[in-house]
């Protein structure tokens, strides 16, 4: 076996459709804060680097025209991006407050802990995971 020296996963780069959405949705409504935004003119495209606390995790991206996202829950590619949490209902709670609606919490089948699934503004699977 190699040893690549991997010791943790740095970032998650997501393309959005809409900025401003995006840009809202990842920062008023899941907390994530802004660590740098950047206006790529020769691109017509933003860059906004978000955090989770201190630890830099998500690179959002914005494109002129993306092609829409296969979201099937099967498809080939990212399957979803997940956040570790403390306590579950909490965290459904919360979500109500800022209306972004839960599915049903569900029990891994594997671990015995908790979770479940929201939908970024572009239909990205987003999985809260009870530790």
């Amino acid at each position: 076996m190699i040893n690549l020296g991997i010791s943790s996963v740095h970032h998650i780069a997501i393309i959005c459709s809409d900025y401003a959405i995006s840009k809202k949705f990842y920062t008023e409504k899941l907390g994530l804060t802004i660590v740098r935004e950047v206006y790529r003119e020769a691109r017509d495209s933003y860059k906004l680097d978000l955090a989770l606390g201190e630890q830099y995790i998500i690179e959002l991206f914005s494109f002129t025209s993306p092609p829409a996202r296969t979201s099937r829950p099967e498809a080939c590619g990212l399957r979803h991006v997940a956040f570790q949490v403390k306590n579950i209902e909490d965290t459904v709670r919360q979500l109500a407050l800022v209306n972004i609606n839960s599915e049903p919490i569900r029990i891994d089948e594997f671990t015995g802990k908790r979770f479940t699934f929201i939908a970024d503004p572009d239909d990205l699977p987003i999985e809260f995971y009870e530790i």
